[in-house]
């Protein structure tokens, strides 16, 4: 198609030449020669400069006004002929080009400098990116974004509506893909990121969620509200600062102080220190309340909870000021009922003395056995009297034995022995006869001399 009917009150151009003097790309810039009708000078020349527009007088105007991407021509060009400069068109100027107000629906010129779309934008975006994208406090964010388009769209980035902070996030725009990068990812990083990528007047845009999560703070304050036997009531607030996550609920632990319990003394009362066991009583309760139950009696305990998201426990947890004593029971024992054995009996000698016959001058021992209940007292008699303070005698009681033990006898120590037994139930006695006997020593000498006077007769 001719520039004159694309321009109305152009003269006709000749593009027959134009291969051979157009030069896109170049060291020089290209120049199209037109063969305009009439000579320079009459109404029907025009000089055409893609940077300088005319109005309905033919009349040029301010070189800003013109197309990017092309050159005024110079005083020189004008007065040697009609000539068109062209420079390489870049793909950021071609979408200026078809993006600027200052083109008109009838000035179709610029088109004919602009590379056509061959391939329509298109973002792939990842499937683990099609769900938030959760990551931890100090964690490395790299995003990797595929795209398509040709010539190469222009892609940018936006978070939550607003242009990036160079700052903290970097951007690198391939041919095909656009990276996000974040070193150390913070809190203030969550939030809608929107790759928006642009090729001419057709656009493709994708949207990701970040979320930046950390550890949550502790539960506000724990109370001991009840004890009650063996059981204990807490009652506990919610942390104010979640992670930036969802609670999944709380761990509670207790300690005794039997297991090792440190105390700091203060002017007031005692305070717990740091105990050196805690157990585990209770995870994921998403309540604020709880009673532990199983307590020891006669322990002391103290309690704490932790508060938990996706990240783990919170880093400290707040202990009751109060310690839960669990109190013993008064135990009450009843024994059965029953009467009693009487063992009470009189005395009764179930071994009697036995006679015997001494020699003088040897020590002599009388033995007997007795059983009573309560404990007899032995009373030891000879021939019925009384002989318990005599020191010749000594008398002996273990265990039910009875002994008296006669020292060194002599012929007036025979006689009589009596042993008595006697309690409040009544009494008992057994005794015996003691013969001390002396050796005659005349009788030997004369049974010596009568077997001699025998022996002399036979002589």
């Amino acid at each position: 198609m001719p520039v004159n009917q694309l321009i109305p009150g152009t003269p006709s151009l000749d593009l027959n030449t134009l291969s051979d003097d157009l030069e896109l790309g170049g060291a020089k810039p290209a120049q199209l020669h037109n063969s305009v009708a009439g000579t320079p000078g009459e109404a029907g020349e025009q000089v055409f400069s893609p940077s300088l527009t005319t109005n309905s007088e033919n009349l040029p105007l301010e070189p800003s006004l013109g197309w990017p991407g092309m050159e005024a021509a110079t005083a020189a060009e004008v007065a040697s002929g009609p000539t068109l400069k062209v420079k390489e068109v870049s793909p950021a100027d071609a979408e200026e080009l078809q993006t600027s107000p200052r083109q008109g629906a009838g000035s179709p010129i610029p088109q004919l400098l602009l590379s056509p779309i061959e391939e329509n934008p298109k973002i792939w975006l990842p499937r683990a990116l099609r769900q938030t994208y959760i990551r931890k406090v100090g964690d490395i964010v790299n995003l990797l974004i595929p795209f398509q388009g040709k010539p190469k769209p222009r892609a940018t980035w936006t978070h939550n509506g607003c242009a990036l902070d160079a700052s903290r996030v970097s951007v690198r725009n391939g041919e095909r893909d656009s990276i996000l990068f974040i070193r150390e990812a913070q809190r203030a990083d969550s939030g809608r990121y929107q790759l928006s990528v642009q090729l001419g007047g057709l656009e493709a845009t994708a949207t990701i969620d970040i979320l930046v999560i950390e550890r949550p703070g502790p539960p506000q304050s724990i109370e001991l509200t009840d004890v009650s036997g063996s059981n204990a009531t807490l009652e506990w607030t919610p942390p104010r600062d979640t992670g930036n996550a969802a609670l999944l609920g709380y761990t509670v632990q207790k300690a005794d102080t039997k297991s090792g319990f440190t105390k700091r003394v203060s002017h007031s009362r005692h305070l717990l220190g740091a105990p050196k066991l805690w157990f585990t009583v209770l995870e994921h309760y998403r309540r604020t309340s709880c009673t532990v139950s199983n307590l020891i009696a006669g322990n002391s305990y103290a309690f704490r909870v932790f508060a938990e998201n996706q990240c783990g426990l919170s880093e400290t947890a707040p202990i009751t000021a109060d310690l839960a004593h669990i109190q013993k029971a008064a135990t009450v024992y009843k024994t059965k009922g029953f009467a009693q054995r009487d063992f009470s009996e009189a005395p009764k000698f179930t071994q009697p003395l036995a006679d015997c016959t001494t020699v003088t001058g040897y020590d002599t021992q009388l033995f007997c056995c007795v059983r009573a209940s309560p404990k007899p007292k032995i009373i030891w008699l000879k021939n019925k009297m009384d002989i318990q303070g005599d020191p010749k005698y000594r008398a002996l009681t273990n265990l039910g034995i009875c002994s008296l033990e006669i020292r060194k006898p002599g012929p007036f120590d025979g006689g009589i022995y009596t042993c008595k037994a006697v309690n409040s139930l009544g009494e008992a006695s057994v005794d015996c006869r003691v013969d001390v006997t002396t050796p005659v020593s005349g009788a030997t000498n004369s049974g010596s001399a009568k077997r001699f006077g025998e022996r002399e007769k036979r002589g």
